[in-house]
Order: structure tokens, then sequence, then C-alpha cells
């Protein structure tokens, strides 16, 4: 439960993090209209800090996670690589670069996805296994 407290308290940092680089970004180039850098902090906001804050709420009260098994890495990267690509977008957007990482981004989100799902899975299992 500790390992999900640790991880929600860093990406409020990272959050936080995400929406001073956005602000002051644009600021320093004058960019004024649509970047994806507006939706890092709340991705790391969301999907990173209040997604594990609810995990230790159900870990707390169904002990769902085994030590031995570290099922959310799959989760951090999809969520890391997410957000690192929301960046690089976000920094061509804001600099008028022509680069695509269309490909990229989508793999991101899927792996995302994914282990969002296997991590509802195995709480909709623990939770069946305790009633």
């Amino acid at each position: 439960m500790k390992r999900l407290m640790n991880a929600s308290i860093v990406y409020g940092v990272l959050a936080l993090v995400g929406g001073v680089f956005y602000r002051e970004f644009t600021k320093l180039n004058g960019f004024t209209g649509f970047t994806t850098l507006s939706v890092v902090y709340t991705h790391y906001l969301i999907l990173g800090m209040v997604f594990f804050l609810l995990l230790v709420l159900v870990e707390k009260n169904y002990s769902f996670i085994n030590d031995k098994v570290r099922k959310y890495l799959l989760y951090h990267i999809g969520l890391n690589l997410t957000v690192v690509m929301l960046v690089v977008r976000g920094v061509v957007q804001v600099l008028s670069l022509d680069v695509s990482s269309v490909v990229l981004f989508g793999i991101a989100h899927l792996i995302l996805g994914i282990s969002m799902v296997l991590v509802l899975f195995s709480i909709g299992n623990c939770i069946k296994d305790s009633f």
C-alpha cells in the first residue's frame, strides 16, 4: 500500500511540474493557441495521482496486491509514455515544427488502456472472492 501512495505523490508532483512547464514554455515562446501541453497536467493528476489514491482505498479494504508480482509496471509505462508523447507533440506545436509522432502516441494510449483493464479485472476478481 505504501508503494501505491508513493506513486500517487510522485504523479502529483509530476502533474504540477507539467502544469508549470506548459505555462512557462508557452509564455516564453509567445504561443496563445491550443497545445497538447495543456493536458499533461490533467493526465498526471487524474490517471496518476487520483488513480493510485483510489487504489490505496481499494487495497485497504480488499488487499488485492500480491507483492511478488509488479502489476502496475505496464500501467506506469503506458502513462509515462503517453505523457512523454503529449509533451513531444506539444513542444512541436508550440515551436511550429513538422514532426509526426502519431504511431507512438497511439501505442502509448493502447498500453495504458490495456493495463487499466488488467488492473480493473484484478480488483474485480479480488472483490468477487471476498463475498
